[in-house]
């Protein structure tokens, strides 16, 4: 069994370990044997200190190869920052993106990859390869998309809760995402580049080959959204034979995790489930949501709707909930899930 999933960030990456979990511990041989590829979302992609970060692969791929920070859910385990606080001391910026002394190494080896010619898609194999993920890791493309958002007018009297920020301009996604935690109301958020972008080798056909694709609860602007934004990936999934389950990631009006309400703000959706819902309405098959949320509106495709438990608060939870997405997805091809 082919199972591919769209993803990115710390829901994401949790997510998809509890997936891998699902499938190797299941009764049925066939998905214990199913073989899962991940587009990941690079609009988050950004280059700092000459070095270039890719924080969503690196977070899916530490996740997955058992060296992430599980506290934090991003950067490597046991961190030290000894090369953060020399750059300091240099009076090198940003000092707000704090790079680990382990994690450094990552975009050391990524750097140097992309500066020999290699592409994204290969730097990405050659990480995985130290790393073993249990799946094929695929960036959304090899073209750089870096995700800018413009932000609104800071009056004087709240700029020193904003780190001083005027606002009244844009900036990469990371420094309102880090920076500023996505206090500052956004404008607009655009993935720049992804227009023109072409996606990585591999992806269409992951999306057509599938028997099942999930999106897991990642941000739906600015991850999911940002790898529906590269031309032909929304097409692929709304014509693929496979059905396509995804996962609110919103829970009573509030995201699970993050600050999704904040970019959903900025373009104008109501935090809901049923409202995330309507962003993937020409290519969702099914949708779970939780006790309690609204199912969405009729569309232009039939949706199947589950309530489960939706928060990831351990690993078998999250594995439950990832075994229930692919439960639905072959609900939906006619198979007979058990009890």
């Amino acid at each position: 069994m082919r199972v591919t999933a769209l993803a990115g960030g710390v829901g994401g990456a949790r997510f998809l370990r509890g997936l891998l979990a699902a499938l190797r511990s299941s009764p049925d041989p066939v998905r214990r044997r199913a073989q899962l590829t991940v587009v990941v979302n690079t609009a988050d992609d950004v280059t700092l200190h000459g070095l270039r970060i890719s924080p969503d692969l690196d977070s899916v791929m530490y996740t997955l190869g058992g060296g992430i920070d599980e506290g934090r859910g991003w950067g490597r385990d046991d961190e030290t920052y000894a090369v953060a606080g020399e750059l300091a001391r240099h009076g090198q910026s940003p000092t707000w993106f704090t790079l680990g002394d382990k994690d450094i190494a990552t975009h050391v080896v990524r750097t140097r990859l992309l500066a020999e010619g290699r592409t994204l898609s290969e730097a990405t194999e050659q990480l995985c390869r130290r790393w073993e993920p249990g799946a094929r890791l695929l960036p959304m493309t090899d073209d750089v998309v870096e995700t800018h958002v413009d932000l609104a007018p800071v009056p004087e009297a709240e700029r020193a809760a904003h780190d001083g920020e005027a606002g009244g301009r844009r900036v990469h996604f990371q420094e309102w995402w880090v920076r500023l935690h996505a206090a500052v109301p956004a404008l607009a958020i655009e993935p720049v580049g992804a227009a023109a972008a072409s996606p990585a080798p591999g992806v269409l056909e992951a999306l057509r080959d599938a028997d099942v694709v999930v999106l897991p609860p990642s941000n739906p602007v600015v991850s999911i959204g940002s790898i529906l934004a590269v031309p032909g990936i929304r097409d692929a999934l709304v014509a693929t034979a496979a059905p396509v389950v995804g996962v609110s990631p919103v829970i009573g009006g509030a995201p699970v995790r993050g600050m999704a309400d904040a970019c959903l703000a900025a373009i104008g959706v109501p935090t809901t489930a049923a409202a995330v819902a309507g962003l993937y309405a020409d290519l969702l098959d099914g949708w779970l949501i939780a006790e309690g949320d609204e199912a969405p509106a009729p569309g232009p495709r039939p949706l199947a709707v589950r309530r489960r438990p939706l928060l990831m608060s351990d690993p078998a939870a999250t594995a439950a909930l990832a075994g229930a997405a692919v439960d639905l997805a072959l609900e939906l091809t006619g198979e007979v899930v058990p009890a």
